[in-house]
């Protein structure tokens, strides 16, 4: 049995506590008193992996066996998630790999000979050849990419897009053509995290930005309390809406997985345990790994972080109807994730890790440190914020000015352009997102190029809106204070600094909650 995750309150024992950094990390001590949150250990994997997945596609959750949907003349089209999740990136074979390997046999042995294989990336950037390799393998890749029949969803190729209908919020419904016309949809999902699956796959992933925009502006993120609990966020609910419209339409076979919280192997173990239980081994490659990442290059520090690969142990796999099979998926999820804590804290320390949803193969750029930090960890709660009302976040990260022009070029301009006028995200969106969304040039980047789609960094924006609208103040421990400063936020060199800045809202003796995360944990605040 794998022990849960539990709260530490500082003391005169408690030892220096790793924080992460970007692309490294440091020892912090903590003011007496601080609770510190620890994710749960990993779970015990399934054992038979092979067998969890043939036993999902057979023995469904409100729906036929896989084998009896399949029949020759038909159009199946397998969709699967992109390379946002899992992070970091898991050792191969990917399990999305094992699932569509096993949807294809089962496909081959009913007759199916019309299959395409569709990435579902919405706005985000295409996957290279050998992204889309490294999910689907070799084996799947050379049968189906050389013909066109494995790519990427495009969601400015307005020919093969199809309107499904309006939900009763006047939300469009607009996904890609192939999945609507198909006689099955096979969606195959990795939930990393509570925020994923669902309706969110198919309405969100195969979708375009005249569906997108209707839960992806500043209104709706504003009033979402936490992105991690589909029932409190108006963003998933926006997303349910539209799938139910879009199953209306579309025969759709979910099949979901949930993932452990084995993240760091190897040099890096010690990041997986608590740091009064580090061995003389565990030590010694703390500091090693400190002191190499201290002296190397950026470039060679970025590759050591981007050639991390886990070795994620499946915890669970369901397949059938949506909405039974998701429910099945988040309780696995939540026993991996939760954590139990007692009431809100003046002040939230979060450390922002190397990697995020949109930077991988790429760089953290300030816009993504924030999107991490306010509205990815600060949503990872069930029932109140860690922080109190007009209570502070205090983040360590470097926030670099750093941008990746193949990836990330309408990142650069909306930094310097959009948060040069405003930092407010209503008025953002109601100055600049139509142009973004609409410019040629980055429409151009984002369909034959690698670039995420000119809005996106709005939805990022958009992203830590609930964040702004919450905390009282922001404040960056260790980071650029050009590129802080243009976010609206303020840096300060040390933790005791920053202590010292927010006192004038949270006091002299504030209450102090730090959340030591990844490994990934979701706090449960009572």
């Amino acid at each position: 049995m794998s022990r849960p995750g539990f709260v530490l309150e500082v003391d005169d024992r408690t030892p220096p506590l790793l924080v992460h950094n970007g692309e490294g990390f440091l020892l912090e001590r903590f003011p007496l008193g601080t609770r510190v949150v620890y994710p749960p250990e990993a779970l015990p994997p399934v054992r038979d992996v092979d067998e969890a997945i043939q036993n999902a596609l057979l023995n469904p959750l409100e729906s036929e066996p896989l084998p009896e949907l399949l029949f020759a003349g038909m159009r199946l089209t397998i969709a699967f998630d992109d390379i946002s999740i899992p992070l970091p990136p898991m050792k191969k074979p990917d399990i999305r790999q094992r699932i569509i390997e096993a949807v294809l046999e089962l496909a081959a042995a009913a007759g199916v000979d019309d299959v395409e294989l569709i990435s579902a990336n919405a706005l985000h950037r295409r996957l290279t050849p050998n992204e889309l390799r490294d999910i689907v393998g070799e084996r799947v890749f050379r049968s189906f990419f050389p013909d066109g029949k494995l790519y990427n969803f495009d969601a400015e190729d307005t020919a093969n897009l199809t309107h499904l209908g309006q939900t009763k919020h006047g939300e469009d419904v607009e996904i890609s053509k192939r999945a609507a016309e198909s006689d099955l949809l096979v969606y195959v999902n990795v939930n990393l995290v509570a925020m994923d699956g669902g309706h969110k796959s198919t309405s969100i992933g195969l979708a375009s930005y005249k569906s997108l925009k209707h839960h992806h502006n500043s209104h709706t993120m504003i009033h979402s309390r936490s992105f991690m609990d589909h029932k409190a966020s108006k963003m998933h609910h926006s997303a349910w809406r539209m799938g139910e419209i879009l199953t209306q339409h579309v025969k759709v076979f979910q099949i979901e997985t949930s993932l452990n919280n084995d993240i760091f192997g190897g040099p890096l173990e010690f990041l997986q345990k608590r740091e009064w239980e580090w061995s003389i081994k565990d030590q010694a490659s703390m500091l090693g790994t400190k002191r190499a990442l201290a002296a190397a290059p950026g470039k060679l520090r970025h590759k050591i972080f981007t050639d991390v690969r886990s070795n994620y142990g499946l915890t669970g796999i369901h397949a059938g109807k949506i909405e039974p099979v998701h429910d099945k998926t988040l309780d696995n999820v939540h026993r991996q994730h939760l954590v139990e804590v007692q009431g809100q804290s003046d002040v939230a320390i979060m450390g922002v890790p190397f990697i995020g949803p949109y930077n991988v193969n790429s760089v953290m750029n300030p816009i993504l440190a924030a999107c991490m930090g306010l509205g990815y960890y600060f949503n990872s709660y069930r029932g109140n914020p860690i922080v109190r009302k007009d209570g502070a976040v205090i983040l360590y990260h470097p926030v670099d000015y750093e941008f990746s022009q193949l990836h990330h070029p309408s990142y650069v301009d909306f930094f310097e352009e959009v948060l040069s006028e405003s930092t407010d995200p209503a008025t953002i969106e109601a100055k600049f997102e139509k142009q973004y969304a609409e410019d040629p040039w980055y429409i151009h980047l984002y369909r034959t190029s690698y670039a995420y789609h000119g809005v996106h960094p709005f939805y990022m924006w958009y992203w830590i809106s609930h964040a702004l609208d919450h905390c009282g103040d922001i404040v960056w421990v260790g980071a650029n204070r050009k590129t802080v400063e243009r976010m609206g936020f303020r840096s300060a060199s040390t933790l005791q600094d920053a202590l010292e800045m927010v006192s004038h809202s949270v006091g002299r003796s504030p209450s102090i909650t730090y959340l030591h995360n990844p490994p990934h944990l979701l706090a449960d605040v009572r």
